[in-house]
């Protein structure tokens, strides 16, 4: 990579930078400090500024870098990630973001204790929120590594581990300084670059194209090496049936796991009522819809244009086809077109790494602070001190998610996030539905419900093939796989809800009809809601 990309791409970074630490910076000197501002940004955001700032929570590297990169690989197999993240938007829309916004205040675990006892299930709860949003970190990390990979022509181990550290630091600095609603704001800016970038980049595919979306789709598959199979599927997820199984294992994590983030969760407490909670979410779905369709036309124009050997040359996972297709595009790698476009896209594809890391160390660290924290003290923990304690996780979250990241650097982004949404569905999405649909739950279907989900999920990953037994695993020269799927959904998302219904039925202590009802109303009518 030349010196004037590297020149202009970082000074873009900086200037995103320079902008977010100086929204950060405006915030931190306008707050009061109280529980509600650091979690909730107040909820005083409006549906549309919501819905923007969601999407800017949800189209993650994991979007921009790791799906565009696995349909440059993969072609129609790739797609599957774009059909599983949008369909699980339904999901949300229905059962969840409404119900949630009456039922709670802050985080997940408000929802279930509600009807609780509370100590168990904050602790249960929390527990699982924080290992989705480590594991959901993590891509992240991995995503601005591959990035800055790229930058510096892929020659720097030290710098890709550097940018990695860099990115931690910069999102305890939001998330301790800023609070939500900085971290809003910072999402807001990130959601109107990022749509503009791709929607810059779609237009110039086509425009080399004619418009001719079928040429696009032929040129890809002819590029590709494997012909129309390219176009159907099967190319990564048909070779037997343990792809298969992988294939359904993943299409189940990624449309239960979205209702299970709890840093999207954590969005629809911005807003005033449930009703804007609900409109966040239409809004929500269209700008990520968007986004999703303009997908299709930059992963295949990545393998048409750029080849998907040249992608895998320059990062073996996929994360860089975007940058390098950015490049072809503007002229080429010495051109000043293909300079300007590459910066751009590059900073922008930071930026996104740098909004999503804030908002999920915001939600991991006020599972901490409301749910661990306060739930571990005999005595409710003081407003002021559960934010000072929601502070200090930050900085411990960033450095767990740091040192996972720069062990997990050669992964694809889009696989990590899927490994997410697995533990998401199978921990978190059986406690909520149960305490929002089931009359019957009791404080032991709850635990077991997390746990049930949760641990499975964990060790169902740790004996993949993601970990070891194969050259692409975290630890190539070791060999203890004895689950032969990579994703665990199809497994632990089951015995989630198993766990949870066993939990309930063996339970000697009768459910509490009287805060059933009173959760009822209140999820459904918005009476008491905070």
């Amino acid at each position: 990579m030349s010196g004037n990309h590297q020149t202009l791409a970082l000074l873009l970074f900086s200037v995103f930078i320079a902008v977010t630490l100086a929204i950060t910076t405006w915030v931190s000197r306008n707050r009061h400090g109280s529980a509600e501002e650091f979690y909730a940004g107040g909820r005083l955001f409006s549906p549309m500024e919501n819905g923007f700032a969601i999407s800017g929570d949800y189209m993650s590297a994991a979007s921009f870098l790791g799906v565009t990169g696995l349909i440059a690989l993969f072609g129609y197999d790739g797609l599957l990630y774009v059909v599983g993240f949008l369909v699980a938007w339904l999901v949300v829309l229905f059962l969840v973001a409404e119900l949630v916004r009456n039922c709670g205040r802050f985080t997940l675990a408000d929802v279930v204790a509600a009807r609780m006892d509370e100590r168990p299930v904050r602790i249960a709860a929390g527990t699982s929120s924080v290992t989705v949003s480590v594991l959901y970190l993590v891509a992240q990390m991995v995503g601005a590594g591959s990035l800055v990979a790229l930058l510096l022509g892929g020659t720097s181990e030290a710098a890709r581990n550097w940018t990695v550290i860099g990115v931690g630091a910069l999102m305890v600095i939001y998330v301790s300084m800023g609070g939500m609603r900085a971290t809003t704001w910072i999402q807001i800016v990130k959601a109107v670059l990022l749509m503009g970038g791709a929607i810059a980049l779609t237009v110039l595919v086509m425009v080399r194209f004619h418009g001719d979306f079928n040429q696009l789709l032929r040129s890809a598959a002819d590029r590709s090496g494997h012909g129309d199979a390219f176009l159907a599927p099967g190319l990564r997820y048909g070779g037997d049936w343990t792809a298969r199984f992988d294939f359904i294992s993943l299409g189940l994590a990624l449309v239960l796991g979205t209702a299970g983030l709890p840093h999207i969760l954590s969005r629809f407490y911005t807003v005033p009522t449930a009703r804007a909670a609900r409109r966040s979410v239409v809004w929500a779905i269209g700008l990520i819809g968007s986004f999703y369709l303009m997908t299709f036309v930059l992963g295949f124009g990545a393998a048409a244009i750029v080849g998907p050997e040249a992608v895998r040359g320059s990062n073996a996972a996929g994360n860089t086809a975007v940058p390098l297709l950015a490049l072809d595009l503007g002229g080429g790698a010495n051109s000043t077109g293909g300079t300007v476009l590459f910066a751009i896209v590059a900073a922008i594809a930071f930026a996104t790494i740098l909004a999503v890391v804030a908002g999920i160390t915001l939600a991991s660290s006020a599972s901490v602070a409301h749910d661990l924290y306060a739930s571990l003290r005999r005595k409710r923990a003081k407003p002021r001190s559960e934010v000072a304690v929601a502070r200090t996780a930050a900085v411990g979250i960033g450095v767990v998610a740091i040192a996972l990241g720069l062990l997990a650097r050669d992964l694809n982004v889009a696989f990590l996030v899927g490994l997410a949404f697995a533990v998401a569905a199978s921990a978190n999405l059986p406690v909520l539905l149960y305490s929002l649909f089931w009359r019957n739950f009791t404080t032991r279907g709850a635990v077991w419900a997390v746990y049930g989900g949760l641990v499975p999920a964990l060790l169902l990953v740790l004996l993949s093939p993601v970990v070891s037994g194969s050259p692409e695993s975290l630890f190539p020269y070791a060999d203890f796989q004895y689950f032969p799927l990579q994703n665990p959904g199809l497994v632990s998302i089951p015995l989630g809800f198993l766990a949870g219904w066993l939990g309930t039925v063996t339970s000697a202590d009768p459910p509490d009809e009287a805060k059933h009802a009173e959760t009822e109303v209140r999820s459904l009518t918005g009476a008491g809601a905070v």
